[in-house]
C-alpha cells in the first residue's frame, strides 16, 4: 500500500464507445482526467476495427488495447496484470446492458451513461448482477455534481424550506425542432430510433436527468405519474415533447417538462422547488447561482464558492468564487467521487460517504421512463412508482 504521503496510482481505465464523432464520450474523458485520477489505457471505441483503432491513437491508447468487440475487451482486460480496473459505458442506451453484463462477469468495476438501460427488464437484472458482484457501478446523471445542487439539497434537508409542497422541473432544448436524423446526424439518429434509445425519446433523453435532479434536490420520492407525451416532428417514432405530473411521497405535488422541439431554447434545464417557509430555484445555464427565497424576507443570491456555503457545496468547488464552473466541473465531481471508492477499495478501507448517483438511481431512472411511457399510451392514466 502506498505511504501517506505518496499520491496512489491512477485508475486505470477503459471505455466502450465514445469513438470519433461522438459528444458524450469526450465529455466523459475529460471529466475523467480533470482531476488526475485516471488513465484511459484501453477502448473499444467502435465495433468497426479501423474506426476503433482511429479513434484509439487519436486518444494515445496502444492499438495492442483498442478491441472492436467488449467482451473481448473484457475478458481479455481482466487476465492482464495491468488491465482496466474499471470501465466507462457512453454507447446508444441498447449496448447498455450486455456491455455493463461482460465488465461485471470479468470483475471490472463500471460508470454507466443514463438511462441505465432501455428496458426496465435489463436494468433490474443488472442490478442484481452487480450486487452479487460487490463491484462498485455508477450513472453519470451529472447535474448531481454541479455545487449548487448540493447545495440545494442540503438547505431542504435541513428544513430551510419547511414541509415540501411544489415541485417544478423543466428541460427544454431545440436541437430536435426539425427532422435532422433523416440528414443522418449521428446524435439524432440513434436517440430518436426505438431500437437503439429504448421506449423514450425525449423523456429518456432528457427527461430522466430532470427526474432524477427534481428526487434527488427534494429528498422526496415520487409515487404516482401523469403524463402526455407527443411528437411534433412528422414521421418520428419517440416523443419529443413530454408532461408529466407527478404526486410526491409526503404530499407534494410537481410537474416536470421535457421537450427537444422547444424553438429558442438551447438547454434549460431549470428546478424550482416551494416549500411552507421558503422556495429556492437553480437554473443550469447559469449554475454558479442557487435562489433562495424566504417568505416575507429578502431574495438570497447563493453563489458558489461564496463563504457559508455547506461541506457538500465546497467538496463539489474547484475555482474561487467569481470564477465559472459548470458541465465539465459537474460531471468530473462524480469521477471524483467514484475515484474516491476504488481507491478505498484498494486500501481496504471503509467505503467513503458520497453522492454518487447509484445502480439503484439507475433502475429507477428506467421505470420513470416505462411508466411515462404507459400513462401517454393508456391515455394519461395515473401510474404507480412504487
Amino acid at each position: 500500500m502506498a505511504g501517506t504521503n505518496q499520491v496512489p496510482h491512477k485508475i486505470r481505465l477503459g471505455m466502450v464507445g465514445g469513438g470519433q464523432g461522438a459528444f458524450i464520450g469526450e465529455v466523459h474523458r475529460i471529466a475523467a482526467r480533470l482531476d488526475n485520477r485516471f488513465e484511459l489505457v484501453a477502448g473499444a471505441l467502435s465495433s468497426d476495427n479501423q474506426r476503433a483503432l482511429a479513434s484509439a491513437d487519436a486518444l494515445g491508447i496502444d492499438s495492442k488495447r483498442s478491441y472492436s468487440d467488449f467482451e473481448n475487451m473484457a475478458v481479455r482486460e481482466a487476465k492482464l496484470k495491468d488491465g482496466i480496473e474499471a470501465c466507462v459505458i457512453v454507447t446508444p442506451n441498447h449496448r447498455h446492458f450486455p456491455v455493463a453484463k461482460a465488465m461485471l462477469a470479468a470483475g471490472i468495476h463500471v460508470i454507466c451513461d443514463k438511462p441505465l438501460t432501455s428496458t426496465l427488464a435489463d436494468a433490474e437484472a443488472l442490478q442484481k448482477l452487480a450486487q452479487d458482484s460487490g463491484l462498485l457501478f455508477a450513472v453519470t446523471y451529472n447535474y448531481s455534481g454541479y455545487p449548487m445542487v448540493r447545495e440545494a439539497r442540503d438547505l431542504i434537508a435541513a428544513d430551510a424550506l419547511g414541509e415540501i409542497r411544489l415541485v417544478q422541473v423543466e428541460y427544454p432544448q431545440d436541437w430536435l425542432a426539425s427532422n435532422i436524423e433523416a440528414k443522418g446526424q449521428k446524435q439524432a439518429t440513434w436517440r430518436t430510433d426505438p431500437a437503439q434509445a429504448g421506449a423514450g425519446g425525449s423523456i429518456g433523453d432528457i427527461g430522466s436527468h430532470a427526474f432524477h435532479l427534481a428526487e434527488f434536490v427534494s429528498g422526496l420520492n415520487c409515487t404516482s405519474l401523469l403524463a402526455d407525451l407527443h411528437s411534433f416532428v412528422p414521421g418520428r417514432k419517440l416523443d419529443d415533447n413530454a408532461h408529466v405530473l407527478l404526486r410526491f411521497d409526503n404530499g407534494a405535488r410537481g410537474t416536470l417538462w421535457a421537450s427537444q422541439v422547444a424553438s429558442g431554447h438551447e438547454n434549460g434545464l431549470r428546478l424550482r422547488i416551494y416549500g411552507e417557509k421558503a422556495g429556492l430555484e437553480w437554473f443550469q445555464e447559469d449554475p454558479n447561482v442557487l435562489l433562495f427565497k424566504p417568505i416575507a424576507a429578502p431574495l438570497k443570491k447563493l453563489t458558489r464558492g461564496s463563504s457559508g456555503i455547506g461541506a457538500n457545496a465546497q467538496f463539489a468547488t474547484r475555482l474561487p468564487a467569481g470564477h465559472p464552473e459548470g458541465f465539465l466541473e459537474g460531471f468530473a465531481n462524480l469521477y471524483k467521487e467514484f475515484a474516491d471508492c476504488v481507491q478505498a477499495r484498494r486500501s481496504g478501507t471503509p467505503a467513503p460517504a458520497t453522492l454518487l448517483p447509484t445502480l439503484a438511481d439507475g433502475v429507477r431512472g428506467v421505470k420513470f421512463i416505462e411508466k411515462v411511457v404507459a400513462s401517454s399510451r393508456t391515455g394519461s392514466i395515473w401510474q404507480s412508482l412504487e
